[in-house]
């Protein structure tokens, strides 16, 4: 960082917490479209609108201002460290899950190295804790991917699900609704077993008919759930009757609730250039907005954020590759991507296992398209299909990459990465005395306002050096060691006299002289420096 920002640097982190006054509620529920740029909205509008529905979103009477989200040490940011700040207040790295980043050379503003590697409790966490209340995840990605991670769990990468999911599963979460039932344990099993957990697999109306008081989990499909345009409804619940079930099931705590709820796959969708399944995407997650809107404003005692954690892809209503944009009929801009009827990857699906000559009427069959002799050469050229020239199998693009390149020059839509952008995303609010949160915030600030309206007697900082706190510390003067005979879940022994303490990592169980009991929050072993994270409160089992 230059030396003429570190003022301002200091400034940011010093006054940069919104200053409003916020009456704390019952209910938080925090919605995150993820991915999703401001321009999707104006495309699921118009799309809805050419499809003879109304023009308007569900979202839209409760739009109140943008968020800039950004990493700790970059302006565009993925679902991790952004999504990471709107749980914990903490602004962190690429690949960060809920804890404080390490220094490096080019931080945006000053990083607490002294903290490096701590969990950073979250919004979620603190609500359990410190609230009593109820907690739950609502998403349609795996359970273990970076937004629902970003509220359940706490690592340095992302992509370590070995150790991130069973923290989720130890979180004790009233309720999870995800994909994902490859990423089950018999560990993970066996432990919502013991804590009474209703384990629901690939059973839609199972889920939708649930009414008991116990906490429940529910997984579709062994990783992900199919994009909404994919999806067999029969099979596979949407997102808004998952949030719809959630809201009945948490609302039955007389402590109220936190929930957050993921629209996973517009993110996804924007990764792959695919507008068709982008705005589907965008309208299902509106749908859920819809609900818990519906039940916000009955309720009276209910707070809603809505924000994406970044943008993506660059997504455009116009291209450069059609002229005159400005004379583009609603037919021109939206007539073509209304009769897309599946994703470019389940047509991928599809295509890869068909025999040639038959490739063109399926594509007519789920595009209206009719494909040219160079469109067909293309997709047989894919890499993971049938060459055209054997010269090319190492360079050409995958079907489902041609199979959107085909869909794409077909519209007027414009993509100018497959990547995250760093533009500003749309802020939804709604608070039932009106304290809502509008203007540009940042996704710190945003995470304050979740502090203020859960009504938090004490910062989550002050959270996550009570439950986060350095194991040499907390058993300082004790006989401890550290077992990694399992090297994904090494196991902290501490003796002292007769009493033997057993913790192991990612989990809310210990053992004290071979007997269980509850922790009350996960504990983290971070092997970058052989440290395990834990409660303070538990030298006093000693």
């Amino acid at each position: 960082m230059k030396k003429g920002c570190v003022f301002f640097a200091l400034l940011f982190l010093s006054h940069g917490l919104i200053a409003q006054e916020v009456k704390p509620v019952k209910n938080v529920i925090m919605m995150i479209p993820d991915g999703t740029s401001a321009s999707v909205y104006s495309a699921a509008r118009w799309f809805k609108y050419y499809n003879g529905m109304e023009y308007k979103l569900n979202v839209d009477p409760y739009l109140t201002g943008t968020v800039s989200t950004f990493s700790s040490n970059a302006p565009i940011g993925d679902s991790a460290p952004t999504g990471s700040t709107y749980a914990t207040g903490i602004l962190q790295q690429e690949g960060n899950v809920g804890i404080h980043p390490a220094v490096s050379d080019n931080d945006l503003f000053p990083v607490d190295s002294p903290r490096t590697y701590q969990p950073a409790a979250n919004i979620l966490e603190a609500s359990k804790i410190e609230k009593n209340k109820a907690v739950g995840i609502v998403v349609t990605c795996k359970f273990s991917h970076a937004t629902p991670a970003d509220f359940s769990a706490h690592y340095y990468n992302r992509d370590r699900y070995k150790v991130i999911a069973p923290q989720i599963a130890y979180q004790n979460l009233d309720l999870l609704f995800a994909g994902g039932n490859g990423l089950l344990t018999d560990d993970m099993k066996n432990h919502f077993v013991k804590n009474e957990t209703t384990l629901i697999q690939d059973d839609k109306e199972a889920l939708l008919h649930f009414s008991a008081n116990g906490k429940v989990w529910a997984l579709f499909d062994e990783i992900a759930m199919p994009y909404h345009i994919d999806k067999d409804l029969d099979r596979i619940p949407s997102l808004a009757e998952m949030t719809e079930k959630a809201l009945e099931l948490l609302s039955k705590n007389p402590n109220g609730f936190f929930l957050m709820v993921e629209g996973s796959h517009v993110d996804w969708a924007a990764h792959a250039n695919d507008p068709a399944t982008m705005i589907e995407e965008f309208l299902a997650f509106d749908d859920a907005v819809g609900k818990v809107m519906a039940f916000a404003e009955k309720e009276g005692n209910t707070a809603v954020v809505i924000a994406s954690d970044h943008g993506n892809s660059g997504f455009s209503i116009g291209s450069k590759n059609c002229s005159d944009s400005g004379k583009l009929s609603l037919e021109q801009l939206f007539g073509n991507v209304s009769k897309y009827k599946m994703s470019s990857v389940a047509l991928e699906s599809i295509l890869i296992h068909s025999k040639p000559e038959k490739i063109k009427e399926i594509f007519k069959e789920y595009t209206d398209i009719d494909l040219s002799d160079e469109e067909m050469e293309m997709l047989l050229s894919s890499k993971n299909y049938k060459e055209a020239d054997y010269t090319q199998v190492g360079t050409s693009k995958n079907l489902a990459y041609n199979i959107g390149k085909i869909l794409n020059s077909k519209t007027c839509f414009g993509f100018t990465t497959g990547s995250h952008t760093g533009e500003e995303v749309l802020l939804a609010s709604y608070h039932p005395q009106g304290d809502i949160l509008k203007g540009n915030v940042t996704n710190r600030e945003l995470n304050q306002y979740l502090q203020k309206v859960t009504g938090l007697e004490r910062s989550l900082q002050e959270l996550s050096d009570r439950i986060f706190a350095k194991y040499d510390q907390v058993f300082n003067g004790m006989n401890w060691s550290i077992d990694k005979g399992n090297p994904n879940f090494p196991v902290l022994k501490v003796k002292k006299g007769k009493n033997i303490l057993e913790v192991k990592a990612f989990s809310s169980v210990a053992t004290l002289n071979g007997k269980p009991f509850d922790l009350g929050s996960v504990t983290v072993y971070i092997d970058k420096n052989d440290t395990f994270y834990l409660p303070v409160e538990l030298a006093e089992k000693l």
